[in-house]
């Protein structure tokens, strides 16, 4: 039987880190099933979150019971209890779904998710929920957003800019936000210029205020 496959994410431990992601990901319009041991946590957050409930993530039948293997996506946001962190990635991965982030608090509590497969390890002293939301959906490859509302993205460019000149597009003008890097597939990334040429499967950096590089993104 083909396996059934949701597109929304799976966020499973929230406590700030796991719930800043999780309300990131509804305000971008994507359908969230949260997951925690917590009842007062899972309480504070129904009708914030598409659903939430109260479930032992380490309980494999539990997980299985909620479909969480039928989720593209799941972050494990679990941090100081290692045991039940590793635990529960452990099931998702083994629940089959394709992407899975898991929080680390430590270098080697992140060496042992990656050892067991995890594909990204967070690390909240510098990954914020929302530059992970972003990453999550998938619409960048990275994010790094300032103070002062200014952020980078490394991003693939829309389609209709392959096969020109970045100096016949007004990016600039029309989104407000600057292509300052490009890499074409295979090589290094170089600075951008107005003659630069974007091809297929290049990715590119692009800077600005952060709400015009989050809506410049979300076009690729």
């Amino acid at each position: 039987m083909a396996r059934q496959t949701h597109h929304g994410v799976v966020v499973i431990g929230l406590g700030r880190f796991g719930r800043s992601l999780a309300l990131e990901l509804v305000k971008e319009g994507v359908e969230v099933l949260g997951i925690d041991s917590d009842p007062m946590i899972v309480q504070s957050l129904a009708g914030r979150l598409t659903h939430v409930v109260q479930a032992d993530s380490t309980n494999a039948d539990a997980l299985r019971e909620l479909s969480v293997g039928e989720f593209e996506r799941a972050v494990v946001g679990i941090g100081t209890d290692l045991e039940a962190s590793i635990l529960t990635a452990s099931i998702v991965l083994d629940l089959g779904v394709p992407l899975v982030w898991a929080k680390a608090i430590s270098q080697s509590h992140g060496r042992i998710l990656e050892k067991i497969g995890v594909d990204h390890v967070v690390r909240p002293e510098h990954d914020t929920g929302k530059r992970v939301a972003h990453l999550v959906t998938g619409r960048m490859i990275e994010y790094i957003e300032f103070d002062d509302g200014y952020a980078f993205a490394k991003t693939r460019p829309p389609t209709w800019m392959l096969g020109r000149s970045l100096g016949g597009y007004g990016v600039r003008e029309e989104y407000g936000i600057t292509v300052v890097g490009v890499k074409p597939p295979g090589e290094a990334f170089t600075y951008a210029t107005a003659q630069t040429v974007l091809r297929e499967g290049c990715e590119i950096i692009v800077s600005g205020p952060k709400g015009k590089v989050e809506r410049f993104s979300a076009l690729t």
